[in-house]
């Protein structure tokens, strides 16, 4: 990414690579103290952005956001792998302490929904606005109910 690709993004709120350089120092910190004060820092960053990420959320790498974090929320109990692209309004949300395991490689489109104790498989596709409460195995699809249309009759 240019110079100038860099600045553009960090004044739409779409550039990340400060928040994920204090979270990688959080996850290396061992005082409390200083954990304490980078989850303050973290969680203030991520609301300004417009979405929020749990102290305790574990990414195996960076993931891709390409709209930033605007509308994201990750569950403290999340576990993403490497090389997973997160979209806009995503929730990725707990049930009872227990959160989803996603693999490698994911896409994850807009507005979709993950919940529970649910394990997504590597090279899977999360199609915009589904909601996902199952597991799912490695390299499946995932699309949202095609929209209903209900037609009432008017009285004449």
């Amino acid at each position: 990414m240019s110079t100038r690709e860099k600045i553009a993004a960090w004044s739409k709120g779409d550039y990340m690579g400060f928040y994920w350089s204090l979270f990688w120092w959080r996850e290396r910190c061992e005082g409390k103290i200083c954990r304490d004060i980078l989850t303050f820092l973290l969680n203030r960053m991520a609301h300004r952005h417009g979405g929020y990420i749990g102290n305790g959320a574990k990414f195996w790498e960076e993931p891709l956001l390409p709209h930033g974090l605007h509308g994201v929320y990750i569950s403290r109990y999340a576990k993403i792998g490497g090389g997973c692209c997160i979209y806009h309004n995503v929730t990725i949300g707990e049930v009872d302490g227990k959160a989803p395991e996603i693999g490698e490689h994911c896409l994850i489109g807009a507005g979709a929904v993950l919940v529970g104790s649910i394990k997504i498989g590597d090279y899977v596709k999360i199609g915009a606005g589904a909601v996902v409460s199952t597991d799912i195995p490695s390299r499946a699809t995932v699309v949202a109910q095609p929209a209903r249309v209900i037609v009432k009759e008017g009285k004449r």
